[in-house]
C-alpha cells in the first residue's frame, strides 16, 4: 500500500513470449500498458475516491531503459508521485528484477486532470499533489529540434482498431508506441539497415530512451493515422530519431515520440559500431 514519502508496489508480472519483437526482447509498446496500470494502481491507493481513468489523462511519458527484458523475465513496478504542477502530477515508476532487485527501467509519467462532470473530488487531487516522494533519476537532457534540411520519412499509415482502445474508448498508450516502434524500422531501412541486412549480419536496434508527448485528444476506433519520422543524429553506434503521428483526415498533430537506441549485436546482446557506409548514409539523412 502506498504511503506518503515512499514508492509503492503497483505492478508485478512477467514478459510473455508473444510480447517480444524481432530483436528478441520486450517490445517498447508493451512497456506502456504496464506504466498505465502502475499509475492507476498508485492513484487508487493514494486517492481511492478518484476513478483513475475518468479523472486523469497521460500527456507525457519519459523512459530510460537500462536493461533489456526477455521472454520469461519477471518485473515489479514501484511508483510514487514525484512532482506536481497545480492539479497535474508526475508519477515515477521504477521497474526492477524481482529476483535481484536490479532496476531495469526508470519512468517519469505526467498526468493532467480531466474535466469531471461532477464535483467533490478535489480532496483526492490535493492528496495526490501532497504525496510527493524522493526520486533518484539522472533526468532527461533537452533535445534539439530536427534540421529543416533533414529528410522526412513516411513510416506509418493505418486505422485504429477496437482492440486497441482502453476503458474510455481511447487509443491506449501502447497503441501509439507500437506504431512508433514500426516507424523506427522504416528509418533504419532508409539508410540501409534493412531487414535483409539485419538477418544476414545478426544485427538489430535496441532502444535505450523514449519520450512520448500526447498533443491532442486520443483517437478512437476507425480513425485513420499517419506517421512520419526524421533521423536526428547518428553516432558510432547510436541513433536518435523523432516520430510524429497525425490524423489522416484532418492532419491534426496527435503525438510526438523521441526514440534513442543503438545498432545492436543480436548474438552478443550489446551495441555494435555501425558499418561506415551505413553511418555516412544515416548522417546524410540528418541534414
Amino acid at each position: 500500500m502506498a504511503r506518503n514519502g515512499a514508492l509503492a508496489e503497483t505492478y508485478r508480472s512477467v514478459v510473455a513470449a508473444w510480447e517480444c519483437d524481432v530483436m528478441g526482447h520486450l517490445t517498447i509498446g508493451c512497456y506502456f500498458d504496464r506504466f498505465a496500470d502502475a499509475a492507476f494502481a498508485l492513484i487508487e491507493q493514494l486517492a481511492p475516491d478518484l476513478p483513475p481513468g475518468a479523472a486523469w489523462r497521460t500527456n507525457r511519458v519519459l523512459v530510460r531503459y537500462r536493461k533489456e527484458l526477455r521472454a520469461g523475465d519477471g518485473m515489479v513496478a514501484r511508483s510514487g508521485v514525484i512532482g506536481s504542477d497545480g492539479e497535474a502530477i508526475t508519477i515515477g515508476h521504477e521497474l526492477s528484477d524481482p529476483g535481484s532487485g536490479e532496476v531495469t527501467t526508470l519512468v517519469e509519467h505526467r498526468l493532467a486532470p480531466r474535466e469531471l462532470p461532477y464535483g467533490g473530488r478535489s480532496e483526492g487531487r490535493r492528496a495526490l499533489a501532497a504525496s510527493v516522494t524522493a526520486w533518484n533519476s539522472p533526468g532527461f537532457d533537452p533535445i534539439a529540434e530536427p534540421s529543416p534540411a533533414g529528410r522526412i520519412i513516411d513510416s506509418g499509415r493505418d486505422r485504429v482498431k477496437a482492440a486497441e482502445l482502453d476503458e474510455r474508448g481511447e487509443l491506449m498508450l501502447s497503441g501509439y508506441v507500437h506504431r512508433f516502434a514500426c516507424a523506427c524500422l522504416f528509418v533504419c531501412g532508409a539508410f540501409g539497415m534493412t531487414p535483409a541486412y539485419m538477418r544476414a549480419n545478426r544485427r538489430g536496434f535496441s532502444t535505450f530512451e523514449t519520450r512520448l508527448e500526447l498533443l491532442a485528444p486520443s483517437p478512437g476506433a476507425g480513425d485513420g493515422l499517419v506517421v512520419t519520422s526524421r533521423l536526428l543524429a547518428a553516432g558510432n553506434s547510436s541513433l536518435r530519431m523523432l516520430h510524429e503521428m497525425r490524423q489522416a483526415k484532418s492532419g491534426e498533430a496527435l503525438a510526438r515520440f523521441h526514440q534513442a537506441g543503438v545498432h545492436f549485436d543480436l548474438e552478443a546482446r550489446r551495441s555494435a559500431p555501425l558499418p561506415a557506409e551505413l553511418r555516412e548514409t544515416a548522417r546524410a539523412l540528418v541534414g
